[in-house]
């Protein structure tokens, strides 16, 4: 099986997204990049994540195409590729629906760095408008935002996407972004809360810098 390894991972992963509370039913989708190959292992489309097998797992190449699997890849197909393309970096990508994120995603609200935990994403974690989903339009808009500065970006009323030099790194970073956008959203309710300063920031960054690249 092409990419054994990598697809495991998404199956496990997948039954995470669930365990975790970072998406309802068949939502979100993973992938895991081979960087020797230059091929992606990708989430199905629309299946459980606890019945889906190795098998069911996609590989495509960067251009999108399906090299080897039976089942229809993630519709977020571009959301993911477009990553490995541009960012050498990028190793793991993970897509979810969480509470919190998508709820500030849904008011179009970026979160400051009001916690140390926006250093699993950078300076902030930025919003960008709704796109619709499955579009190239939206991986686009997603790239725009990220670039090679963040890690992580809530979709415009849609969800939160993370990436990492690995799927460890970007699962573990959906899930303390979800964290924070529970934090900030609480604390906007409260009052505003209070962010770091430049200089706080900048020395959470650098000792986050080596991390961000697992």
């Amino acid at each position: 099986m092409l990419l054994q390894t990598q697809r495991e991972l998404v199956v496990e992963y997948g039954k995470k997204l669930v365990t975790a509370g970072l998406t309802e039913g068949t939502f979100g989708n993973i992938s895991v990049f081979d960087r020797e190959r230059g091929l992606m292992a990708i989430s199905p489309s629309g299946m459980d994540y606890f019945s889906t097998t190795p098998a069911d797992v996609v590989v495509t190449d960067l251009e999108g195409r399906v090299v080897e699997g039976t089942r229809k890849p993630s519709s977020e197909l571009d959301l993911h590729r477009l990553f490995y393309q541009r960012r050498g970096d990028v190793n793991g990508v993970v897509h979810t629906h969480s509470s919190f994120a998508t709820i500030l995603s849904c008011l179009g609200w970026a979160i400051e760095p009001i916690h140390y935990l926006v250093a699993y994403s950078g300076d902030q974690v930025p919003c960008i408008p709704y796109y619709p989903f499955g579009s190239l339009e939206l991986a686009e808009a997603a790239w725009d935002a990220m670039g090679e500065r963040y890690n992580g970006c809530l979709l415009g009323n849609h969800g939160l996407l993370a990436v990492g030099g690995s799927l460890s790194f970007a699962f573990d970073a959906a899930q303390q972004l979800e964290f924070l956008a529970k934090v900030y959203y609480h604390a906007r309710l409260a009052g505003g809360g209070i962010n770091l300063t430049p200089n706080q920031l900048q020395a959470v960054l650098g000792k986050f810098q080596s991390y961000r690249q697992q």
